[in-house]
């Protein structure tokens, strides 16, 4: 389970990287790729950090950085798709509405 979740942290942020060579050609389109790139990210990030946690306490606060993150990340996504920065049938962005659902 746990390199499971590893595996899908890792390509939900992959993609997000790649969404960027689409996303920065304007003012806005920076702005907001910007948001999710660190959102996106860091949510894998702070999972793994949860595996080598010093509490239990320290354990679930990692735990809910990263789901804290994940919906920061559906926040910038959904706005993506609502002023259709991507076309609507753009594969990375229909596969990261769906991975953070």
């Amino acid at each position: 389970m746990k390199k499971e979740m590893t595996e899908r942290f890792l390509e939900f942020a992959a993609i997000i990287v790649k969404i960027g060579k689409k996303l920065n050609k304007t003012f806005e389109g920076r702005h907001v790729y910007g948001q999710l790139f660190r959102a996106g990210t860091s949510s894998g990030v702070n999972y793994e950090e949860s595996h080598s946690a010093q509490s239990t306490r320290d354990f679930i606060h990692k735990r809910e950085v990263a789901l804290k993150e994940l919906r920061e990340s559906l926040f910038w996504l959904r706005l993506i798709e609502k002023v259709k920065f991507l076309p609507e049938k753009d594969p990375d962005l229909i596969f990261l509405l769906k991975e953070n659902q």
